[in-house]
């Protein structure tokens, strides 16, 4: 398959941006989909300040009843629990030891 440049529309600031023959290439090899979207500033711009907000949710913890706050929006009947109650509990998969220290 044979690449030419193409000129792509930044959808943030609306500026045209050469979509190089090179980069082409190198999209195909990665299996990307989708062409780029960013001109070279905006990707940048968005590099650096992409300090996401995530959205903060209060809710009441499903142990000890406490009000607390959660990075995520809590689904229907799922348990959330707040720091100490999820700090308590830990990871199960660290808790549970090897099969070979179990001898």
């Amino acid at each position: 398959m044979e690449f030419k440049d193409r000129v792509l529309k930044c959808i943030d600031c609306g500026a045209e941006f050469v979509f190089t023959a090179g980069e082409q290439v190198f999209f195909q090899d990665k299996q990307f989909k989708n062409d780029p979207k960013h001109c070279k500033q905006c990707k940048a711009k968005r590099a650096r300040g992409s300090q996401r907000v995530r959205p903060e949710t209060r809710t009441t913890c499903s142990e000890c009843g406490a009000e607390t706050t959660v990075p995520f929006k809590p689904t229907q009947g799922r348990p959330v629990l707040c720091r100490s109650c999820f700090q308590k509990k830990g990871n199960p998969a660290q808790t549970q030891q090897p099969a070979s220290a179990q001898d």
